[in-house]
């Protein structure tokens, strides 16, 4: 089967693709031929070597696709069922995958496979950043980072079904247009304005309940400089880079009248253990089916193009979702 192969950490160009076998399933898993594969951030710092992984694999921890084989141990699902799957199994950048039955789930009727393939891991992301992390309501006002991005996007339209204020900031003007269609009230383009003046003027000089900072280095600090008192950054992400050691005594900001912040840095294995990763994808095509959360594929490739698709993410020439088309 046609499969991209990593041999060392490094730059995009890493990734080859190659012919391999079909991989063996255990008995608890599913052996799923791929429709679809979800290109995510996670992929590019496994893919350079910020997480370490063992080598030789196969990149990918999203697809979609047919069930054509499964282990004496599953009884959940038949062959020929259409499922998708994340944060398991044997790589999705390829036209098999073996997953563990306990991380794949039934696609309803209604919503197609690319939707299902393109809204796991960044739909995960964003139901626990706003049902969990930081549980949002009526009253708050959330600045998203990189609101026109998968999880930015997700994560906005979530936001205001939990009836919070949103501000994202974006890039682009056309990426500006997109995160309003998706329902953010306010939006600031930090190539132009510089968003931390901006955010305390759309609040008043109040700040906001909770930052979604999913770019790291370059906005870290000036997201602390946001936060209403008692307000909560949540790190979920380091696009521009990791942030350097912090010194922990400044979320207390003693010296000004907003301070004693929070800081969590989720993780989504930690958010999805047990029936929690069932619960929060039946939520999330909940969502999709009534309507109320779309998906947005702005990227589509094909395998052999997986180099591009790392090329384009990581600078950030992409909106929505980036999917490889298998």
């Amino acid at each position: 089967m046609p499969a991209i192969r990593v041999y060392q950490p490094g730059i995009p160009e890493v990734m080859l693709i190659e012919d391999t076998s079909i991989p063996q399933i255990k008995d608890s898993e599913v052996l799923v031929a791929n429709r679809v594969a979800g290109v995510n951030g996670k992929d590019l710092l496994i893919r350079d070597g910020t997480y370490s992984t063992p080598l030789p694999y196969t990149p990918g921890i999203e697809g979609a696709g047919v069930v054509v084989e499964k282990g004496k141990l599953v009884t959940n699902f038949q062959i020929g069922e259409r499922v998708a799957y994340c944060h398991a199994g044997s790589g999705s950048y390829a036209e098999y995958t073996a997953v563990e039955a306990e991380k794949v789930i039934s696609i309803p009727e209604t919503i197609d496979d690319e939707t299902a393939g393109a809204c796991l891991v960044q739909g995960l992301a964003a139901h626990y950043l706003t049902h969990s992390t930081f549980p949002l309501e009526a009253g708050h006002t959330a600045l998203i980072h990189a609101a026109a991005g998968g999880v930015g996007l997700l994560t906005v339209q979530m936001a205001k079904l939990r009836g919070a204020k949103v501000i994202g900031t974006v890039s682009s003007p056309e990426k500006a247009r997109i995160a309003q269609e998706a329902g953010a009230d306010e939006i600031v383009m930090y190539s132009q304005d510089d968003f931390e003046t901006e955010t305390m003027r759309l609040t008043q000089g109040i700040g906001v309940d909770v930052v979604y900072d999913s770019v790291g280095a370059a906005t870290f600090d000036k997201s602390l400089n946001v936060l209403k008192n008692r307000g909560v950054l949540v790190l979920l992400g380091q696009a521009s880079g990791s942030v350097p050691p912090f010194d922990l005594t400044k979320l207390s900001n003693q010296s000004g009248d907003r301070g004693s912040f929070y800081l969590s840095r989720p993780t989504t294995r930690h958010y999805i253990q047990g029936d929690a990763f069932q619960k929060r994808v039946a939520c999330i095509f909940d969502y999709i089916k009534r309507g109320q959360l779309k998906v947005f594929v702005g990227q589509r490739y094909q395998l052999s193009e997986a180099i591009k698709a790392h090329q384009d993410l990581s600078s950030r020439r992409t909106v929505g979702k980036s999917l490889l088309i298998l």
